[in-house]
């Protein structure tokens, strides 16, 4: 028995193991390509660099429209998140602490939206995005990026609030607390880690979208800075060596805020996966 339970965890070491390097292998790639030239990326593609090449940030920085795509990014992933993480638990405490067959069809509503690809209605809903006057301006893709997020938001919301038991709020209102005031200064705090997981994971989705921006935003003027990393792209020839310090720019503000909440965000993602 001791000894199945020894080949069982070797086992699991080193599945645990490859999936590791095969998900760190893009970042490595794409770490030691950012400090090579386009020639030695060409020329051999996995070796270390012989040198640390930062005529590719220079330029990037200093000759393109990247730092003003970087702040467009930035703009749009904390603002989506800042407007997600007011409106979405609201919506689904309303909908949890008043369950009824209007807010359960309401419920499933919302839950309708996430099954429905962004393929199917994208045509019309950039129709009704020049209507609205929202077309060629980062409103534009902020609404989308909100209106995208509630399905899930509400999912994750919905099953985290059936874990905060109702005394709470019964205590506080007893003590002449009103719904708002409950709501505020009781339930949404106690929604913490369910809040981390959603910045990390709508965020990680705003910061790293391309085919809204890309057919949202006008193609004259910065956009954001996966779009502005697709322009080193040509049809003949291809600046990888711009490309990748892109790339590892990009990766750089992620990997701080996923490292600074992992451990709200993952406790958030198995409290509403078990709870309820």
């Amino acid at each position: 028995m001791k000894k199945d339970r020894v080949i069982s965890t070797s086992l699991l070491y080193i599945v645990g193991i490859i999936m590791a390097v095969i998900f760190l292998f893009p970042f490595y790639f794409s770490t030691i390509s950012a400090f090579k030239t386009n020639g030695e990326i060409m020329r051999n593609a996995l070796s270390l660099p012989t040198e640390f090449y930062l005529e590719s940030f220079k330029f990037l920085f200093a000759e393109t429209n990247f730092p003003k795509a970087l702040l467009n990014s930035a703009f749009l992933t904390f603002a989506a998140a800042a407007l997600q993480v007011i409106i979405i638990p609201m919506a689904a405490y309303a909908i949890e602490r008043n369950a009824n067959k209007w807010t359960n069809a309401l419920y499933v509503f919302f839950l309708c939206g996430m099954m429905i690809p962004f393929q199917v209605y994208m045509v019309p809903l950039f129709k009704q995005l020049k209507v609205l006057g929202l077309y060629g301006n980062l409103a534009g893709p902020l609404f989308v990026y909100l209106a995208g997020s509630v399905g899930f938001g509400v999912l994750l919301y919905t099953s985290f609030l059936k874990g905060i038991p109702r005394e709470i709020e019964e205590a506080a209102e007893i003590d002449g607390c009103s719904r708002v005031g409950i709501y505020w200064r009781i339930v949404f705090p106690l929604l913490g880690p369910c809040t981390a997981s959603m910045v990390v994971l709508n965020g990680l989705g705003v910061w790293n979208d391309f085919l809204m921006p890309l057919l949202v935003l006008p193609s004259d003027k910065p956009q954001t800075i996966m779009v502005e990393i697709y322009k080193f792209v040509g049809e003949f020839s291809t600046r990888w060596d711009m490309v990748f310090a892109g790339s590892f720019v990009s990766i750089i503000p992620v990997l701080i805020i996923f490292l600074f909440l992992q451990k709200y965000f993952i406790k958030g993602v198995a409290s509403g996966a078990t709870k309820g």
